[in-house]
């Protein structure tokens, strides 16, 4: 220590400084710019995507509302939940809202229609182990429990196939307790008896966004926890195809939420805490972005969920400011393809 001492002050001397200044000079020193501020900064491997900004199309509230589960029904009304409030809510084609369900324990994260009309609801329950599946009349009567309470899972967003069975994420689990997964419930399910969940994609670590690609046949899964999305080929409805399943992509930062497919196939997955929708094709390769307005100063942060029109390429992202003071807004963008035919609309 003493020898080097010895050199630096050396050193210093034939450049005519002290030993505090050659240390100083020599720092290098970080500096911020416009790519890293904010609190949800562009991941460097997704900055050269072709991007948009979605615009504001409905104010919902002033208060910050966890929206989520948003779908269209025949008529064009606009279908989706609060999920801490347990509402239901539809909006009108000329923007009318009304409830469909008052507050309620339900807790409703996910919502798919049957094609009699029905209003299918996954919802987390008590946030631990008591989540359930009803469905109900489209004007919130009638309602039916599906999967049960007593079940042990947290239901959070559900999907239906071609044949009327449906698809739904346990929203269970930690980063490291993987005790979530995709089940699947067979058609024929109307709650007079309590309906087969069957494991499809088990131990994952907070399930969330659920898919299907426009044939049916490739499945798509968002897991929460671990900033991952999976694709999963299948041979039927309960069975992976053959070294059917990959995780083509891997999230940065949080989080991975609902997520939705067109009819090219594209995925596109609502980043919660990120502001913006990550656009990613059939094979899971990001191709672009939609931003929400605000992002950079940290409004609109909590993207939870989207849904493409049917018959359009009219997407509507639901996110809310939740105490940042912008409330819970519903904003627009076109996309790449037109909305899948789903189940609703046979």
């Amino acid at each position: 220590m003493i020898t080097r001492a010895i050199t630096l002050a050396l050193i210093a001397c034939a450049w005519g400084m002290a030993p505090s200044d050659l240390r100083a000079a020599d720092a290098p020193a970080l500096q911020y710019n416009d790519s890293i501020t904010g609190p949800a900064p562009i991941p460097p491997s997704e900055q050269s995507l072709q991007t948009i900004t979605a615009a504001p199309w409905f104010k919902v509230s002033d208060k910050g509302l966890q929206l989520e589960g948003p779908v269209f029904d025949r008529q064009g009304d606009l279908i989706f939940t609060e999920v801490f409030g347990g509402q239901i809510f539809r909006l009108t084609p000329d923007k009318q809202l009304s409830t469909i369900l008052g507050e309620n324990k339900l807790s409703p994260a996910g919502i798919a229609l049957h094609k009699d009309g029905r209003i299918y609801v996954a919802g987390l329950g008590d946030f631990k182990d008591a989540g359930s599946v009803v469905s109900m009349a489209p004007d919130g009567s009638d309602i039916r429990e599906i999967i049960p309470t007593t079940a042990g899972f947290l239901p959070d967003d559900l999907v239906f196939d071609d044949q009327g069975g449906f698809y739904f994420t346990d929203f269970k689990g930690t980063s490291t307790t993987p005790t979530g997964g995709v089940y699947y419930v067979a058609p024929g399910a109307d709650g007079a008896t309590p309906a087969k969940a069957v494991p499809v994609l088990p131990n994952l670590s907070v399930a969330n966004g659920v898919g299907l690609s426009p044939d049916g046949k490739t499945l798509w899964v968002t897991e929460f926890s671990r900033g991952l999305l999976h694709r999963v080929q299948l041979a039927d409805a309960t069975t992976i195809a053959p070294f059917g399943t990959t995780i083509p992509y891997r999230f940065n930062g949080p989080a991975p939420d609902s997520l939705r497919t067109d009819m090219d196939g594209n995925v596109y997955v609502a980043m919660y805490g990120q502001g913006r929708i990550l656009v990613l094709n059939e094979n899971g390769m990001p191709i672009a972005q939609i931003l929400l307005p605000g992002r950079e100063t940290g409004h609109n942060l909590r993207s939870t969920s989207m849904v493409i029109k049917p018959g359009t390429n009219d997407m509507y992202i639901f996110t809310n400011d939740w105490t940042g003071g912008e409330g819970s807004t519903i904003f627009h963008a076109k996309v790449f393809a037109k909305a899948p035919a789903d189940f609703s609309q046979q």
